[in-house]
Protein backbone atom coordinates (compact mmCIF):
# COMPACT_ATOMS: atom_id res chain seq x y z
CA UNK A 1 0.00 0.00 0.00
CA UNK A 2 1.09 3.54 -0.64
CA UNK A 3 0.18 6.65 1.28
CA UNK A 4 -1.13 10.03 0.29
CA UNK A 5 0.62 13.00 1.87
CA UNK A 6 -2.18 13.05 4.44
CA UNK A 7 -1.08 9.60 5.58
CA UNK A 8 -4.20 7.92 4.19
CA UNK A 9 -3.59 4.61 2.39
CA UNK A 10 -4.65 3.91 -1.17
CA UNK A 11 -4.45 0.72 -3.15
CA UNK A 12 -2.02 0.13 -5.99
CA UNK A 13 -3.83 -2.77 -7.63
CA UNK A 14 -0.96 -5.08 -6.70
CA UNK A 15 -1.41 -8.01 -4.34
CA UNK A 16 -0.85 -7.21 -0.67
CA UNK A 17 2.81 -7.31 0.24
CA UNK A 18 4.23 -8.96 3.32
CA UNK A 19 5.21 -6.41 5.93
CA UNK A 20 8.24 -6.53 8.22
CA UNK A 21 5.79 -6.57 11.12
CA UNK A 22 4.16 -9.74 9.76
CA UNK A 23 7.57 -11.41 9.47
CA UNK A 24 8.52 -10.43 13.00
CA UNK A 25 5.23 -11.46 14.61
CA UNK A 26 4.37 -14.63 12.67
CA UNK A 27 3.62 -17.44 15.13
CA UNK A 28 4.25 -21.07 14.29
CA UNK A 29 2.37 -24.01 15.79
CA UNK A 30 4.27 -25.45 18.74
CA UNK A 31 5.67 -28.96 18.52
CA UNK A 32 7.22 -31.20 21.10
CA UNK A 33 10.72 -30.16 20.03
CA UNK A 34 10.05 -26.66 18.76
CA UNK A 35 8.19 -25.35 15.75
CA UNK A 36 6.95 -27.31 12.76
CA UNK A 37 9.91 -27.38 10.35
CA UNK A 38 7.61 -27.63 7.31
CA UNK A 39 5.83 -24.42 8.34
CA UNK A 40 9.16 -22.69 8.89
CA UNK A 41 10.41 -23.70 5.44
CA UNK A 42 7.12 -22.64 3.83
CA UNK A 43 7.30 -19.26 5.53
CA UNK A 44 10.95 -18.82 4.57
CA UNK A 45 10.06 -19.65 0.96
CA UNK A 46 7.33 -16.98 1.00
CA UNK A 47 9.76 -14.42 2.40
CA UNK A 48 12.41 -15.36 -0.16
CA UNK A 49 9.90 -15.14 -3.02
CA UNK A 50 8.71 -11.77 -1.79
CA UNK A 51 12.24 -10.42 -1.53
CA UNK A 52 13.07 -11.76 -4.98
CA UNK A 53 10.11 -9.91 -6.47
CA UNK A 54 10.91 -6.72 -4.57
CA UNK A 55 14.52 -6.81 -5.75
CA UNK A 56 13.32 -7.32 -9.33
CA UNK A 57 10.99 -4.34 -9.05
CA UNK A 58 13.70 -2.15 -7.52
CA UNK A 59 16.06 -3.08 -10.36
CA UNK A 60 13.42 -2.29 -13.01
CA UNK A 61 12.51 1.01 -11.34
CA UNK A 62 16.17 2.01 -11.12
CA UNK A 63 16.57 1.30 -14.84
CA UNK A 64 13.46 3.33 -15.64
CA UNK A 65 14.69 6.16 -13.42
CA UNK A 66 18.03 6.23 -15.26
CA UNK A 67 16.24 6.23 -18.62
CA UNK A 68 14.02 9.14 -17.58
CA UNK A 69 16.98 11.12 -16.24
CA UNK A 70 18.84 10.66 -19.53
CA UNK A 71 15.75 11.68 -21.52
CA UNK A 72 15.26 14.79 -19.37
CA UNK A 73 18.93 15.73 -19.69
CA UNK A 74 18.74 15.32 -23.48
CA UNK A 75 15.54 17.39 -23.65
CA UNK A 76 17.06 20.14 -21.50
CA UNK A 77 20.21 20.21 -23.65
CA UNK A 78 18.17 20.44 -26.84
CA UNK A 79 15.97 23.25 -25.51
CA UNK A 80 18.81 25.16 -23.86
CA UNK A 81 20.26 25.80 -27.33
CA UNK A 82 16.97 27.33 -28.45
CA UNK A 83 16.61 29.68 -25.47
CA UNK A 84 16.94 33.36 -26.26
CA UNK A 85 18.87 35.61 -23.94
CA UNK A 86 16.62 37.83 -21.78
CA UNK A 87 15.83 41.23 -23.22
CA UNK A 88 17.30 44.38 -21.73
CA UNK A 89 13.90 45.87 -20.83
CA UNK A 90 12.73 46.80 -17.35
CA UNK A 91 10.84 43.51 -17.03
Amino acid sequence: MTQYRTGQLYGTGLPARMTPHEVRTHAFDPRRRGVDPDQVREFQARVADELTELHRQVRLLAQENDRLKRALRDWQTMHARECRPPNDGPW
